[in-house]
């Protein structure tokens, strides 16, 4: 699966793989929190896979399928979020729950080896998409933040110059048996209201309510729209967003979310405020990070989108693919974010380098920019000016520099991989060359020392 914020699969590799406003919130006089999910830990087509959240005590696994432009051309190309995945935990409970009060019942902390599924891949059509003692529910909608008008089922069919924000409820009511169904699904049910009302007596138990949310920057495309429908699609085919969904794999040290539910009541939203959890500083969680196994490219500008999934619209349901051949299906070692260039060329990869926009260059003794470019190809460029450094950005292009090397204010915080494998390079797919506003640097090695790459945390 292509992931953006992670989970388990149990469904087929063919499967492809993130507000409420605060014055809604406080209507309710309930309390929530919101835990904050930065950035990815990875994007690729496999499972299962990790986000790190604020909370070191959360280590859950949370998945929604990430977001495609689709060209006039037929070639894709991807989203980027703002800011990654907020998950909102919201203490809701009612009084005409099956079991409100006495031991063992009131609002839970999710058992050891939960996980569900909220929405469905293969819908492609305004019908509901969920059950609940009150009727049907829809538990997907979608934000169009910078111009007028509510949330809509799919897709808005407008640029959103502040965002196109995706909204996901997760049932919580539990039939109090088992982990996972068959479905994913049906050992959960929502409540009469999505996210407020009272449970059915088939799912008596309540959960705490898991709602996230995910800011894309459709902004990025807004004089690319062509014809008379909204350019997007999400990586399993899903080009009007009836088909959203995401998965929640639960890793919380149990009893300390308990004691959060129990004595964690502000109403602000404010994670801070509760003295239940730990937390990591931002630069652990940029630190976090799982490299890709599945040898198969699913950033820059793509010819499919990744895996088995040809784009499907309604109202038909989404028929699942099977026959593939081409796609890859093995899990393999790590994919590491450089080229090895040690032994061949006596270049070592020396950083992922930050290379902010609207600012001098890391890297300025000179540029080259070239539709086959490769990291065998800027090296050869740089090497050939008598330069120290080479380095490859935006998937084709490449600036040189001197005996000077990186400034500090450039280099990453201890620990903190980059996203220098965030584009394939312009001439060889199966390389990287580079990240936004992050430039793959690699450095010549002296005769007499060894040369050996920097160093990848974790491996």
């Amino acid at each position: 699966m292509l992931i953006t914020a992670t989970t388990k699969r149990t469904r087929s590799s063919n499967n492809a793989l993130f507000l409420f406003t605060l014055a809604a919130l406080a209507s309710q006089a309930t309390a929530f929190w919101r835990l904050p999910c930065s950035s990815p830990v990875v994007v690729e087509r496999a499972d299962p896979i990790e986000e790190p959240g604020k909370a070191v005590e959360d280590r859950s696994n949370y998945w929604v399928p990430p977001l495609y432009y689709h060209a006039e051309n037929g070639s894709f190309a991807p989203v980027k979020q703002a800011g990654g995945a907020l998950i909102y935990y919201l203490q809701r409970t009612d009084p005409k729950d099956p079991e409100y009060k006495g031991e063992g019942k009131g609002l839970l902390a999710f058992p050891e080896g939960f996980r569900m599924i909220a929405g469905t891949p293969t819908r492609r059509n305004k019908t509901a998409m969920g059950v609940s003692e009150g009727g049907e529910v829809n538990p997907v909608s979608f934000v169009c933040l910078g111009v007028d008008g509510p949330a809509t089922p799919e897709l808005p069919d407008k640029n959103c110059p502040g965002g196109m924000r995706t909204q996901l409820t997760f049932p919580s009511c539990w039939d109090g048996v088992n982990m996972d169904s068959p479905d994913h699904q049906s050992h959960m049910a929502y409540p009469s209201g999505l996210d407020t009302g009272f449970c059915p007596p088939s799912h008596p138990k309540r959960f705490v309510t898991v709602f996230m949310e995910v800011l894309w920057n459709v902004d990025d495309f807004k004089d690319q729209w062509y014809g008379d429908k909204q350019p997007f699609v999400f990586s399993h085919g899903d080009p009007d967003g009836y088909g959203y969904h995401g998965d929640f794999l639960n890793g919380w040290d149990i009893p300390v979310l308990q004691k959060a539910i129990d004595e964690c009541t502000d109403d602000s939203g404010v994670i801070e405020k509760c003295g239940a959890f730990t937390f990591r500083t931002d630069e652990d969680m940029k630190a976090c990070r799982v490299l890709p196994r599945v040898a198969e490219p699913y950033s820059g500008l793509l010819p499919a989108l990744p895996g088995c999934n040809p784009i499907q619209s309604g109202p038909e349901e989404a028929i699942p693919q099977s026959n593939c051949p081409s796609v890859v299906t093995e899990i393999g070692d790590p994919i590491l974010p450089f080229t090895d260039l040690s032994r061949s060329a006596g270049w070592r990869f020396a950083a992922c380098a930050l290379d902010p926009a609207g600012q001098s260059r890391t890297l300025e003794a000179a540029s080259d920019s070239r539709d086959d470019m490769t990291v065998e190809s800027c090296v050869g460029f740089c090497d050939g000016k008598g330069f120290r450094f080479a380095g490859v950005e935006n998937a084709k292009e490449c600036y040189c520099g001197g005996s000077d090397g990186i400034a500090d204010d450039r280099l990453q915080k201890p620990g903190i991989l980059g996203n220098c494998d965030m584009f394939p390079c312009a001439g060889n797919a199966t390389q990287f060359c580079g990240g936004y506003g992050e430039v793959g640097v690699y450095e010549k090695c002296d005769g007499g020392a060894e040369c050996k790459n920097m160093g990848i945390p974790g491996l």
